[in-house]
C-alpha cells in the first residue's frame, strides 16, 4: 500500500493541487485511475490498495466518507490456462540432452541431467517449483510415491509418479554443494535464491525446445506450466477435479475451477453431447422443411 501511495496517489494530488485526502472525491479517483498505463489485473490491484486507503482514513474519522467506494469494479478477463502437450513436452526432454553446462561457467557438469530431473519430476508430480526444489528424500517412498503434505483431515496425501522417474530421482547425481537431505538443493543460503538458479535453467531449456504456437510465433514457457500440465493432464483422463485440487494443495476446489474448469474431461463430454443432440433437432427441422 505503501508504494501505491508514494508512486500513484500522493504524485497525482500534487499535480492536481489536491493536499488533504478530504479534498478527493470520487470523480477525482476515477481521473486518476483512467491515467494508469497498465494492464487490468494490475489496474485492479492499484484500486484495491487505493479503497483500502481511503477504508483506513475513514475509520480513523480523518474523512467522513470513502470516495473509493464510488470506484466500478474492473474486470480482467483471464487467458485459459496454457500447459505443455505430450509433443510440446517431448521436445522440452530432449532440449536437455543437448544442454549444455560448460556455456554457463557457474553450473556443474552434470547440470543437464539434474535440471532433465527436476523437469521430469514437476510434470509427474504436479509440485511448485519450490516445493520441488526444496523436495527431501524421505519424503519419496519405497512404493515410489512422493508424500506432499497432510490434509485438513490430518490425512497424509501422496502422488506416485512413474518408477523411471522414481529411478532418475535416487540416482541423481550431486550438484556444487551436495546434502544428503535434499535432491536439488544444497541448504545453505536462501530457499528463494536456490529456486531462481533453477528457474534460469529452466529458461535455458526452454529456449533450445524453441516451442512456437501454430502460426509460428514463439510459445512463452515457464515452470509453473509444468504443474498446469500436470492438472490439465489428469483432468483431461477423466480425474475428478476435486483429487486434482488435493493433489495440488489448493485450499478451496474454486481456485482450481477458475483456472482449469476447461479442462475438465466430464465438463468437455457434456458439451460435446450438447451438440451432438442439436444435429438430431437440427435434421428433425431439415426433413420437416423438406417435407413442405
Amino acid at each position: 500500500m505503501t508504494l501505491i501511495l508514494r508512486k500513484r496517489l500522493l504524485p497525482w494530488m500534487n499535480d492536481h493541487s489536491l493536499f488533504h485526502v478530504d479534498q478527493i472525491t470520487g470523480s477525482h479517483l476515477e481521473l486518476m485511475r483512467n491515467s494508469w498505463k497498465v494492464s487490468d489485473s494490475t489496474r485492479r490491484m492499484m484500486q484495491e490498495r487505493v479503497v483500502g486507503f481511503f477504508h483506513y482514513c475513514q475509520r480513523h474519522g480523518w474523512i467522513a466518507d470513502n470516495p473509493a467506494k464510488a470506484l466500478g469494479r474492473i474486470r480482467v478477463k483471464r487467458k485459459p490456462t496454457d500447459y505443455f502437450p505430450s509433443n510440446e513436452f517431448a521436445k522440452i526432454v530432449d532440449a536437455t540432452y543437448i544442454y549444455n553446462p560448460k556455456a554457463w561457467n557457474t553450473e556443474p557438469r552434470n547440470q543437464a541431467t539434474r535440471v532433465r530431473t527436476l523437469i521430469l519430476l514437476m510434470r509427474w508430480s504436479g509440485m511448485a517449483i519450490s516445493d520441488a526444489v526444496s523436495l527431501e528424500r524421505t519424503r519419496l517412498t519405497e512404493n515410489n510415491e512422493i508424500f506432499l503434505r497432510r490434509a485438513k483431515t490430518g490425512q497424509p496425501v501422496y502422488v506416485p509418479i512413474p518408477p523411471d522417474i522414481s529411478d532418475a530421482l535416487r540416482n541423481i547425481p550431486p550438484g556444487l554443494a551436495p546434502n544428503p537431505r535434499y535432491f536439488f538443493w544444497s541448504g545453505n543460503g536462501l530457499l528463494k535464491s536456490a529456486v531462481a538458479d533453477w528457474q534460469r535453467s529452466m529458461a535455458r531449456v526452454f529456449r533450445l525446445a524453441d516451442i512456437r504456437h501454430d502460426d509460428g510465433t514463439p510459445k512463452k514457457c515457464h515452470p509453473h506450466m509444468l504443474r498446469d500440465t500436470f492438472a490439465v493432464e489428469c483432468l483431461l483422463a477423466g480425474v475428478d477435479i476435486k483429487d486434482v485440487s488435493e493433489l495440488l494443495g489448493h485450499s478451496s476446489i474454486k481456485i482450481t475451477e477458475l483456472h482449469y474448469s476447461p479442462w475438465v474431461k466430464a465438463r468437455q463430454d457434456r458439451l460435446s453431447n450438447s451438440v451432438r443432440k442439436s444435429w438430431n433437432i437440427q435434421q428433425v427441422k431439415e426433413k420437416a422443411a423438406s417435407a413442405t
